[in-house]
C-alpha cells in the first residue's frame, strides 16, 4: 500500500508541476504602461531601423517589456520568422471608429480581417456600408483583407445570437483558415478578437507580439460612453480578447470573447487580463440615425422598444452622459479635457468633436438641431 500511495503522491506531485510550470505566468490582472517605457520606444515599428527580426524578439528590450508585464518573451519557432498579429473585425456602419482603429493600429498589426454581412443580428436586410465606401480607407487597403459573410446551407438560427456568432467567427472559419502564402497564419501568431469600437492600444500590441501571454487573454479596456467624455464608473469593459493560432487547437472567436470552449478544466488556467490595454467607447454616434440603426441591430431586442427610439430622448442622455435605458449598473463620470484616446480622434478635433464633447443643443449630432430650454 505504501509503495502505491507514494506513486499516486509521485503523480500528483508530477502532475501539479506540470500545470505550474505551464501556466507560471498567470497572477492575474496586470496594467499595460503606457508612460514611454525604454522597451516600448525601442521596439516600436519607427524605431526597427533595418534591425533583423530576431535581434528584436531575442532583445533586452523584449525581454524588459514582457518581465514589466509578467510574461517571458516569445521565441519564434525559426530565426527568420517573426510573428504575425491578426485583427479579426466584424462591421455594421461604425466607418469613423474603423478610421480610428486603423490608423492607430496599422503600424502593429499584420492584417485587418473584417467581415461585413448583408443582414442585421435581427435577419434584416442592410447595405454593405464598407463595400460602399470602400475607397474611403484606401491608404490601408494593403493590410484589410475584407469580406462579405456567407451564410452556410445549413445555417438555421433561431435567436439573434446566431446571426452574431456567425459573424464573429467568419474571421477565422471563412477567411483566416483559407489564406494561403505569406499571408496564411503560422502556430504562435497573434489572434485579435474584437468589435470595431474595442481599441488596442499600441502599447498592447507590442506585448501581444512580443511576449508568451496565455491562450485566453482579455484587454480589458477604458469604458467610455457616447464619446470620450464620459468614463464608466465601474469595472473595464472586458473586451476585446487575444489569443494565438494552434491549427485546429485555436479557439474560435465566440468561444474565446464568452469563454468558454477548449477543454473545461483548463479554461481557468488558461486565463488573463490586462488592465488598461486599449479604449471601448460604446454608442459614439455622429449621428442620431446611426444610434437608431445601432439599436435596431441589437441582439438584445428589448433594447429596440419605440419608447428608446425618441430622438429628444436620446440626444437628452447622450448630453448628460445618462444610460438612455436607465440601467443602475451604467454610471459615468464627466471628464474635462481628456486626453486618453486614440490618436487621431485627438489630433482632428474638428472631425471628430462629436467623441471628444458632447455638449450643446445638438449633444454632437450632426442631424439633430432641436433648440433646448436652458
Amino acid at each position: 500500500m505504501v509503495p502505491k500511495a507514494v506513486f499516486r503522491g509521485i503523480l500528483v506531485t508530477g502532475f501539479c508541476s506540470l500545470l505550474w510550470l505551464t501556466f507560471r505566468h498567470l497572477r492575474g490582472s496586470r496594467a499595460v504602461f503606457t508612460e514611454s517605457l525604454q522597451s516600448i520606444d525601442l521596439l516600436s515599428p519607427a524605431s526597427h531601423h533595418g534591425r533583423k527580426t530576431s535581434e528584436l524578439y531575442a532583445s533586452r528590450a523584449a525581454h524588459d517589456l514582457c518581465s514589466v508585464h509578467g510574461y517571458s518573451a516569445f521565441v519564434p519557432k525559426s530565426p527568420s520568422s517573426e510573428r504575425k498579429v491578426y485583427d479579426m473585425l466584424m462591421i455594421n456602419d461604425e466607418l469613423d471608429f474603423l478610421e480610428i482603429r486603423l490608423d492607430a493600429l496599422y503600424d502593429y498589426v499584420d492584417y485587418f480581417i473584417i467581415v461585413e454581412s448583408a443582414k442585421s443580428f435581427q435577419a434584416n436586410s442592410k447595405p454593405l456600408i464598407l463595400k460602399e465606401n470602400w475607397d474611403r480607407f484606401r491608404r490601408y487597403h494593403h493590410k484589410i483583407i475584407y469580406h462579405e459573410l456567407v451564410f452556410p446551407s445549413n445555417f438555421d438560427p433561431h435567436r439573434a445570437w446566431d446571426y452574431e456568432d456567425l459573424q464573429r467567427d467568419a474571421p477565422f472559419d471563412q477567411v483566416l483558415l483559407n489564406l494561403n502564402g505569406p499571408r496564411a497564419p503560422n502556430k504562435g501568431d497573434v489572434l485579435i478578437v474584437a468589435d470595431v469600437d474595442e481599441i488596442p492600444r499600441p502599447q498592447t500590441l507590442l506585448v501581444l507580439q512580443y511576449c508568451d501571454f496565455p491562450r485566453r487573454l482579455t484587454l480589458s479596456s477604458k469604458f467610455y460612453y457616447y464619446s470620450f467624455q464620459f468614463l464608466h464608473t465601474g469595472p473595464e469593459w472586458q473586451h476585446p480578447q487575444a489569443t494565438y493560432y494552434q491549427g485546429h487547437q485555436t479557439l474560435k472567436p465566440t468561444n474565446l470573447r464568452n469563454g468558454d470552449g477548449g477543454f473545461r478544466p483548463f479554461r481557468f488556467l488558461e486565463r488573463d487580463v490586462l488592465s488598461n490595454a486599449g479604449w471601448h467607447c460604446s454608442s459614439c454616434f455622429q449621428t442620431i440615425d446611426q444610434f437608431l440603426n445601432k439599436m435596431a441591430s441589437f441582439s438584445h431586442r428589448w433594447m429596440n422598444r419605440e419608447e428608446y427610439r425618441d430622438k429628444d430622448k436620446i440626444a437628452a442622455a447622450v448630453r448628460e452622459g445618462k444610460d438612455l435605458w436607465g440601467r443602475e449598473q451604467d454610471q459615468f463620470v464627466r471628464i474635462e479635457d481628456n486626453k486618453d484616446m486614440p490618436s487621431l480622434v485627438l489630433n482632428e478635433p474638428n472631425r471628430f468633436g462629436y467623441m471628444i464633447s458632447r455638449d450643446g443643443p445638438s449633444a454632437g449630432f450632426v442631424d439633430y438641431n432641436r433648440k433646448e430650454k436652458i
